[in-house]
């Protein structure tokens, strides 16, 4: 008997219909049990047992064992990034502080750790350095403002203009600068008082001892030092080629900057310093302005060297030196901290930066 395709979907018509009846007994039935069940379990429970009754134990000490996190993450797959850095936050600082200096310091080196230029520095404490960095010594009170600028003790009949233009700064910067807790609405500073003016700067007065020729120069040793010399020589010419004046080629202090026309090489006491190149000593020995013993030597050839803070001179006025020569052992003497070796280069009477000159270290 052949089947039509009416039939067959009549047919599943009433499958559906059925299944559909079935599914729907189905979930009444269980939803009869589940509501049974929990009937039961609330009876079970006696009505004299009250909740403030219930028997509250004591809590115990437990160990508990962390699993190990690398096993963990090696497990799934996973590497653990470990910051190794960890970031202190620094509250930025508006007060000038005072500064004990010790061994080994320089104004450099100080500037340094306080992430400040170095000019700074001197001009914060032209009292006590009156600009020169060699005045530096041990258990002096330096002033270390909280950023760069020009630290001013406030006269009498100073103005805030006249100070910006003196400094070449803003006034602006002057009242805004937190630390000088200025009245925006009524400005005044009593006289005696400091200010710190941001961004600015001056000129600085230089302290050094002057350039030497050889010929006869008319230097004297009243206004110089016991080690100048009276000039009138004639000798050994340089080759414009330098070499390292000690063994140790690295700095220990003051590098070359504006306040400081030379660099401090890291020589111990009693090293041996050596001419950077031939040349004549136009200077030997004890010198003003902080530099302690002193070389100078002048090479003939537009350029002297100098050679500072010696425990020890062994040359001498007039005397030609070739390049290498043992001239002198490094100390601390004049105005030092400590041991190093004070090297200045200068041509036609101009200073140069002695790393523009010296092979690389």
């Amino acid at each position: 008997m052949s089947v039509t395709p009416a039939s067959k979907t009549s047919k599943t018509e009433r499958w559906i219909y059925w299944g559909a009846w079935i599914v729907a007994i189905g979930a009444v039935a269980m939803a009869v049990y589940l509501g049974w069940r929990v009937t039961s379990a609330q009876a079970v429970v006696p009505d004299t047992v009250k909740p403030e009754a219930a028997i509250v134990e004591e809590p115990q000490d437990v160990n508990i064992s962390l699993p190990d996190l690398n096993q963990v993450f090696d497990q799934v797959g996973i590497i653990p990034q470990i910051d190794p850095h960890t970031t202190i936050p620094t509250r930025p600082r508006d007060e000038v502080i005072d500064y004990t200096v010790d061994t080994g310091d320089s104004v450099f080196g100080i500037a340094g750790a306080f992430g400040l230029k170095p000019e700074t520095i001197l001009w914060a404490n032209y009292d006590t350095l009156n600009d020169n960095p060699d005045q530096i010594s041990l258990g002096m009170q330096l002033k270390v403002p909280p950023i760069d600028g020009v630290l001013y003790q406030w006269q009498e009949g100073d103005t805030l203009q006249g100070v910006a233009d003196r400094f070449e700064a803003k006034v602006e910067d002057i009242l805004s600068w937190a630390g000088n807790q200025l009245d925006l609405t009524d400005p005044l500073v009593e006289p005696g008082a400091y200010v710190m003016v941001p961004g600015g700067h001056r000129e600085f007065r230089q302290w050094i001892v002057p350039t030497i020729p050889r010929g006869r120069a008319g230097v004297s040793s009243a206004l110089y030092g016991a080690g100048a010399c009276e000039g009138g020589y004639d000798g050994a010419y340089g080759s414009g080629s330098f070499i390292w004046p000690a063994e140790n080629h690295t700095l220990s202090g003051n590098d070359y900057w504006s306040g400081h026309l030379a660099i401090d090489i890291a020589a111990g006491e009693g090293a041996a310093v050596y001419a950077a190149d031939s040349g004549v000593v136009v200077f030997a020995g004890g010198a003003f302005g902080g530099y302690g013993n002193m070389i100078m030597i002048d090479h003939g050839n537009g350029y002297q060297t100098l050679y500072a803070h010696l425990s020890s001179t062994r040359a001498y006025c007039g005397q030609s030196v070739s390049q290498g020569q043992y001239i002198g052992s490094s100390g601390s003497t004049g105005n030092s901290t400590g041991a190093h070796l004070h090297f200045e280069v200068r041509y036609l009477g101009g200073f140069v930066s002695p790393w523009f000159v010296l092979p690389a270290p």
